[in-house]
């Protein structure tokens, strides 16, 4: 059986890392130089080892393409691109246009499409399905099923094979074949009723996590302004055992789900005449957060921060990653410079970003840590400035939230 994964990101190349282990794989990305480097068995994400891609290349049961037409055999077809938000903040499903397009023009024969993706409510159903069938003619009758990924970049405990998997096909038959695929190199299969309630589901928990986040970064705002601190306040509530869950302050939230999935819910919501006045204070007060994060820095020195040198510490959306997916950290360094700050910064993870290079840890005036990874050590950035800021409360001896 042959599966064909579009898109080779973070979420497409995990998949295919553990789908090679029982299928055939052809991995689909428009970007000859992933591609390039992924045949030569060197992989570009976190959570795949370059070694796996490597025995799977040697097995034949692995391969990269950027041309449409080597999807064409394929038994089975999985969406695994991007849905990020336009410069306005809009939900952007041009990248789910396009893999519509390459499975519409490419694959000739009836399949099991599958997307991953995360989007909104009826997308499968109102967009995908139809996209498809315009781009081949209505030549083919697919099938079609979704399963919204799950995937949290760096992290050891939890990724495709024992995190429980969402699912819903179209029609029974789509759901059944979506089981037997994932239940080959995934634990836990929960199938729900319908495709939209998969994808709300998915929406929702990462809605979840932005309105507390949300709320924790206000909280900062108000402990700070009581002059009480914020962390100790956060530990004791949490010794409660029961109907409390601890989140944490930052400069704001970032990644591929956690700043992009809340819009979407609220766009759909929005678009049927339901509120989504929570969710989009939610987005504002984190956007917001790098703004007071600048703020707090600058009253601390002296009210001013023009012609200052300033070390942003951490440029990764998270700690132990290399991911700079809408990280707060970029505007962070908006608001830095747009003051005056002569701002660099550094990320041992990252080393280049938005055409600057990781600086070295040392020589500022201002030190502000955004992420820090756990071989950063305090001492380090204690030493690299005359004054450091630490936004996420982890640097014992620094200023902070």
């Amino acid at each position: 059986m042959k599966i064909a994964i579009i898109g080779q990101g973070y979420v497409g190349l995990t998949i295919s890392a553990f789908a090679g282990e029982y299928f055939e794989v052809v991995g689909f990305d428009n970007n000859r130089r992933i591609v390039d480097q992924l045949n030569s068995g060197i992989s570009h994400i976190e959570g795949v080892e370059s070694s796996t891609l490597q025995k799977w290349i040697k097995a034949g049961r692995y391969s990269a393409t950027v041309s449409g037409p080597a999807l064409a055999d394929a038994d089975l077809v999985v969406i695994a691109v991007p849905t990020p938000l336009t410069k306005n903040r809009q939900p952007d499903l041009t990248f789910i246009e396009a893999a519509c397009k390459t499975i519409g023009e490419n694959v000739k024969k009836s399949v099991l499409v599958i997307n991953e993706s995360t989007s909104f409510p009826g997308t499968l159903r109102n967009y995908i399905k139809p996209a498809i069938e315009k781009y081949s003619n209505n030549l083919v009758e697919h099938m079609y099923a979704i399963s919204p990924e799950r995937v949290d970049p760096g992290r050891s405990d939890f990724n495709q094979k024992n995190t429980p998997r969402l699912y819903a096909g179209l029609t029974p038959e789509a759901s059944k074949l979506t089981r037997e695929f994932y239940s080959q190199f995934c634990d836990q299969l929960v199938e729900v009723s319908s495709p939209e309630v998969a994808e709300a589901a998915k929406l929702f928990e990462n809605t979840f996590r932005q309105v507390n986040i949300a709320l924790v970064n206000e909280f900062a705002q108000i402990a700070h302004a009581l002059g009480i601190s914020v962390y100790e306040t956060l530990d004791a509530a949490d010794t409660k055992p029961y109907g409390f869950m601890k989140f944490t302050p930052s400069a704001g939230v970032g990644g591929h789900c956690i700043p992009v999935d809340p819009t979407y819910l609220a766009a759909v919501a929005e678009e049927h005449g339901a509120p989504a006045t929570f969710i989009r204070r939610a987005n504002e007060v984190n956007l917001d957060m790098s703004k007071y994060v600048v703020d707090r820095v600058q009253a601390d020195n002296g009210g001013s921060l023009q012609g200052k040198s300033v070390l942003v510490v951490g440029v990764a959306y998270k700690p132990n990653v290399a991911d700079v997916r809408e990280t707060a950290a970029e505007l962070v360094i908006e608001h830095l410079r747009a003051r005056g700050a002569v701002v660099s910064w550094h990320d041992e993870m990252v080393i280049s970003w938005n055409g600057e290079k990781s600086s070295p840890l040392s020589g500022a005036d201002i030190a502000l840590v955004v992420t820090k990874h756990d071989d950063v050590k305090d001492r380090d950035i204690l030493a690299s400035a005359q004054y450091v800021f630490d936004t996420t409360g982890k640097v014992a001896g620094a200023k902070g939230l």
